[in-house]
């Protein structure tokens, strides 16, 4: 019941109500102007004589038309980054837009399922009536050979493209997606040969067709030169210059890109033409803006990255941090905005990690550091860090970075770290943890200031102490409490986690302060 709760709960939120409302009205729309044309055009009575089929197909068909158009803008990502720049960033949430690349894709699966049932009724009623031959329609016209090509690349696509899939074969997913262009062309020549053509008895026919191609091919052009900029960008000189072999196969690459401007909390797309030509992935960039390199941290976990490992040398024992003597050419695409470089725009940033979860905070929390030893002004004023493992192994990726911030602080409290390992620990562990706890000023597992702490926190009490303690006016001493308090709460890691934390956001909202929830989307 409380999943059922939350689901009603955030998709009749007034932003993604406004959405449903737009999206859903119109489809309809489209799909009554298709299906009123068509029963009411006299030029077309023979065809509508076949009955509901007819108007019900050309109704799906100009509802295909509109997704068909809209299906690739999502996915245009350097499009997207300029245009989180601008107030349309205010106004759609240019973030989310995987997730809604997949309503178009939900979309396009009902009307194909209407479209494609309705012309097979078409097609048997048209042969019964003496029309034309079905199997003809089928396999000889282009408009039956390109929808049966369309529906085996969408079972394809579709099927590779769930999560379990994902999770387990990413090449799968990737390489099947990519028959999307042939599926593409197929969309834009569907109504070649025309199957809607005007009564034999007003003369010659002609085609009467919507010609919803004519719009419908925009969002290809668009996406098409969206390609060519990313090649363009992906050429620009690339040069590995270290590479670091870090415990729980987590590899850090360093890289210079004289090109490669960015903003902390942004990520990138990499491609290695050794491991494979055409697969990039993304990985958020963990580097901050005013080092003299550019970092990404990848956890070996599939295909592409154990390769990778191999290819760098991570699985041969040698030095920890070493530059490989053949190094492999490297592309790179990007910077991508994320909502993790918004950080800034609150007076207080809570920072959520789970596992490798943590690399899009380790950028901001360098350029926090960065920004406090440069004396840089800045809005934010705390900043709470939450780091989920799952092993101790995981500690040593930045535990260098957190202990230089934790040791230079310029005021004190601005920033807390809060560690927590969900895993159990081993005997030999809890003994030496009992050992060098009793005294110790330094946390054993961690060498932080700050304790480990065990399971996962709870954040529906860590929310109500820290309201709790910002009315109080303790938290943000100095500050008038009649002002509202903006409190971004960042997330990157599981999907689970992330709708149970973005309830107890939505919990802990309220008129004074304001919680936000973002997660990071790739």
């Amino acid at each position: 019941m409380a999943e059922i709760a939350s689901f009603f709960e955030r998709e009749l939120a007034p932003k993604r109500l406004l959405f449903w409302i737009f999206w859903l009205g119109s489809h309809a729309g489209l799909f009554a102007y298709g299906f009123i044309k068509q029963r009411d055009d006299p030029e077309l009575s023979n065809l509508t004589a076949i009955g509901l089929s007819v108007t019900m197909s050309r109704g799906a068909g100009l509802c295909l038309a509109y997704d068909g158009a809209l299906i690739l803008l999502p996915v245009c990502r350097n499009i997207i980054r300029y245009l989180r720049l601008t107030f349309l960033n205010k106004l759609i949430p240019f973030d989310e837009n995987i997730w809604f690349h997949r309503q178009v894709a939900y979309s396009m699966l009902i009307f194909t399922l209407i479209h494609t049932f309705s012309h097979y009724i078409n097609f048997i009623r048209a042969e019964e009536l003496k029309i034309k031959e079905a199997w003809a329609i089928h396999y000889l016209a282009p408009g039956g050979q390109t929808g049966h090509i369309m529906l085996l690349i969408m079972a394809l696509m579709y099927t590779s493209a769930h999560r379990s899939i994902r999770q387990q074969s990413f090449e799968t997913f990737w390489y099947t997606h990519h028959l999307a262009f042939i599926f593409m062309m197929c969309l834009y020549t569907h109504a070649v040969g025309c199957f809607v053509r005007t009564n034999i008895q007003l003369g010659p026919q002609r085609c009467k067709g919507y010609f919803s191609w004519e719009f419908t091919i925009w969002g290809g052009i668009i996406y098409f030169f969206e390609r060519v900029l990313r090649e363009v960008r992906s050429r620009q000189p690339t040069q590995i210059t270290k590479v670091i072999n870090h415990p729980s196969k987590a590899i850090e690459i360093h890289f210079s890109k004289p090109s490669f401007k960015y903003k902390a909390g942004q990520y990138l797309f990499l491609n290695v033409p050794k491991v494979s030509k055409l697969q990039w992935h993304p990985f958020t960039i963990t580097s901050a803006p005013d080092d003299p390199y550019v970092s990404v941290h990848i956890r070996q976990v599939g295909d592409f990255t154990n390769e990778l490992a191999e290819v760098l040398g991570c699985n041969i024992p040698t030095e920890k941090g070493y530059i490989p003597k053949e190094l492999p050419l490297l592309r790179i695409d990007g910077p991508f905005g994320t909502p993790a470089e918004d950080v800034f725009n609150n007076e207080i940033a809570i920072l959520v990690g789970c596992g490798i979860g943590v690399t899009p905070f380790a950028s901001i929390l360098k350029n926090i550091w960065y920004q406090h030893k440069n004396s840089r002004p800045s809005k934010l004023r705390r900043v709470e860090f939450f780091w989920i493992c799952r092993d101790t192994g995981s500690f040593e990726w930045f535990q260098s970075l957190l202990k230089t911030l934790e040791a230079t602080q310029l005021e004190e409290g601005f920033l807390k770290f809060h560690i927590y390992l969900t895993s159990k620990l081993r005997e030999s562990t809890i003994q030496n943890i009992v050992i060098n706890d009793v005294s110790s000023s330094y946390d054993p597992l961690t060498d932080l200031e700050s304790r480990t702490h065990y399971g996962r926190p709870n954040f529906g009490d860590v929310f109500l102490r820290l309201k709790r303690a910002i009315e109080s006016g303790r938290y943000l001493p100095g500050t008038d409490r009649n002002l509202k308090t903006n409190v971004g709460v960042y997330y990157c890691g599981p999907s689970t986690l992330a709708k149970s934390l973005k309830v107890e956001v939505n919990k802990a909202n309220s008129e004074g302060i304001k919680f936000s929830f973002h997660k990071e989307h790739f």
